[in-house]
């Protein structure tokens, strides 16, 4: 592919290159070009290559990561458009050990982020980037989080030495010449470096610089850690952002529901992981719901960017063009949406290939794992292994087009985004707490979200059961300090004339037996309605000494695999459990010292004083 856009003034390959960054046909922006010099001049790549997102470019990307075994064609017939990508065995997740906030003052980074002072981590990087693209192609690539133009866009340059980088931004996010056209002369972009170097583990790093809006990650191949518009820019950068413009960056689904009188409603979710997000986001309804005309859509199913809009509601947009899902579990049962998304135009990573047909295969996907098969490190697998080893790795990954999707939303393409009626939060809790209740107001939404919390269902540290808080689904991705960030969102309220109900939601509350009791999956959608006709005040409801409980008969469960007997018990206040739950929030708060709210005191000692009546 033809390099452009720079001129070698040294072409002995024993010395250092110097490069001139010229004014081209793609920019002429000089913060650009200046600092697009400044990083080939440290990394010293072979050539450099502008991304302008016309397909005739791409295609030649993919063919030539074919030839290199960067990617391997899947089965034309079967899965058009579609590509295997094995990451080294050692990189294989999101490294939140090796992830840092780098701001001035450390406070500011707070308790729950790694912290480094910003120009001692500037060094420790510039010796790792060092001569780290020799001898490989430097790919730059303007890309848009929203639609191009939009209120909500926010732009990005991507610097990256890896083609899989290139394809995988390309289906995440808008990408090109066009951004660079609306981004103008302007320096108000996110610089995003990343180069793959040598992969190795002790030196990986994924740094955010937020008050210089900029990105580094080096010795990672992994889609978490290098697609870097993903959570660095989307959630760890633009959290930050929002917090000095005054709007609102969330690890939040979005989900359109259409009641049977054509009334549409948004909804905004943020659950921790293993609580069931992507599927509530492309949710089926239930036969009977279905008959009597509700429709549900999918605006977004990982991050939603809020802003007041100017009818003093709160308006959301999915920044993100496409899903980057976890594999094992999706199956026409659990997800049928999700998993006719990935059956096109799609990248998978660490899944199993299937030889027989070519096509690709991961676990709970179905019951007849392909006999003849090459796993996810490559090897093939003829029954000599051991069968307690997975075929797919169990955080393989499918990156494929959000329009792929059969229930996403119309709604997608508006560069409005779309109006909140409800915000919801959730765990996963065995007991505690009820299958739905709504906050009071919303200081005490505020309050519901920052005590967020799981129970842990890994049983690799031998921890099964222990409670992980993670206040709004952010734990890993807020860019600054907690305590700062729930105090903006307390701030919301005055800028908020209309602001939407806030409840929780717990699918997973279990009998004695450790089994479920709440069906989940479509008929979490009995839920969402009565959280609709909730918040427009359609429905009363009982309050509670946690907030406002449904009257049992208030959620339709006709033709649900649930009686009321049950439905009463999961919609209890279990007294004890709460005052328990109570000492670990105030270990939790404990963290944030003087920066942590006032009024989440107030909340979490008001509650604590209902509870002892």
């Amino acid at each position: 592919m033809q390099a452009t856009g720079y001129m070698e003034l040294n072409k002995e390959e024993n010395k250092v290159k110097k490069y001139e960054i010229k004014e081209n046909e793609h920019t002429s922006n000089r913060i650009l070009l200046d600092w697009i010099k400044e990083v080939a001049d440290l990394t010293q790549p072979k050539n450099i290559v502008w991304i302008t997102g016309e397909e005739e470019q791409l295609e030649e990307l993919r063919q030539e990561a074919l030839s290199t075994g960067e990617l391997i064609k899947l089965n034309e017939e079967k899965l058009p458009g579609c590509y295997l990508h094995r990451s080294h065995k050692n990189d294989v997740a999101r490294v939140e050990g090796r992830t840092f906030i780098c701001t001035t003052k450390k406070g500011d980074a707070g308790p729950t982020n790694n912290w480094m002072d910003p120009d001692k981590m500037h060094d420790k990087l510039e010796k790792l980037y060092k001569d780290s693209m020799k001898g490989k192609t430097m790919y730059i690539i303007p890309f848009s989080m929203g639609i191009v133009g939009s209120p909500f866009a926010k732009y990005g340059i991507e610097i990256t030495d890896s083609i899989y980088v290139v394809l995988n931004m390309n289906i995440m996010t808008r990408i090109g010449s066009k951004v660079l056209d609306d981004l103008g002369e302007s320096g108000d972009f996110t610089k995003g470096l990343h180069a793959q170097a040598d992969l190795n583990p002790d030196e990986r790093y994924i740094v955010h610089f937020p008050e210089e809006n900029s990105i580094m990650s080096i010795n990672s191949g992994y889609g978490g850690n290098v697609l870097l518009g993903k959570k660095c820019l989307s959630l760890r950068i633009a959290s930050y952002m929002g917090s000095q413009e005054g709007w609102l960056a969330e690890h939040m689904l979005i989900l359109g529901v259409e009641d049977p009188e054509g009334n549409k409603h948004y909804i905004a979710g943020a659950f921790p992981s293993a609580c069931g997000k992507t599927n509530l986001a492309m949710l089926i309804p239930p036969e009977g719901y279905q008959k009597d005309g509700w429709k549900v859509s999918c605006v977004g199913d990982d991050i939603a960017w809020i802003r007041v809009g100017e009818d003093g509601r709160l308006w959301a947009t999915n920044p993100e063009n496409g899903f980057f899902g976890v594999a094992p579990g999706t199956n026409e049962k659990s997800n049928p949406n999700a998993l006719s998304t990935t059956k096109k135009d799609t990248i998978f990573t660490n899944v199993a290939l299937n030889a027989d047909d070519n096509t690709v295969w991961w676990e709970k996907l179905d019951k007849n794992p392909p006999k003849n098969a090459v796993d996810w490190t490559g090897k093939k697998r003829d029954g000599s292994i051991p069968s307690d080893e997975p075929l797919a790795h169990p955080n393989s990954r499918f990156t494929s087009p959000a329009v792929n999707c059969p229930s996403i939303s119309r709604a997608f393409h508006s560069p409005e985004g779309v109006p909140l009626t409800a915000i919801i939060f959730g765990g996963r809790r065995a007991k505690t707490a009820p299958l739905v209740y709504q906050s009071k107001d919303w200081e005490h939404g505020v309050f519901v979200g920052s005590i967020m919390a799981s129970e842990q269902t890994a049983a690799a540290d031998g921890k099964v059961g222990v409670i992980r808080r993670d206040p709004m689904a952010m734990l890993p991705f807020c860019g600054y300090n907690m305590g700062d960030y729930w105090q903006h969102w307390l701030n919301m309220k005055e800028k908020v004339e209309n602001p939407p109900a806030i409840f929780n939601v717990n699918w997973f509350r279990a009998d004695e037996d450790g089994n479920f009791i709440w069906p989940g999956f479509g008929d979490n959608l009995r839920v969402i309605e009565w959280i609709i006709r909730r918040a427009r005040g359609e429905v009363d409801a009982k309050l509670t000494e946690i907030g406002y409980l449904p009257f049992p008969t208030d959620i339709n469960i006709d033709a649900c695999d649930i009686d009321l007997e049950k439905l009463e018990k999961i919609l209890d206040v279990d007294k004890d459990g709460w005052l328990e739950d109570i000492e670990d929030i105030r270990e939790f708060y404990g963290k944030f010292g003087d920066r942590l709210p006032n009024e989440l005191v107030r909340q979490v000692e008001s509650m604590a004083k209902r509870l002892k009546g």
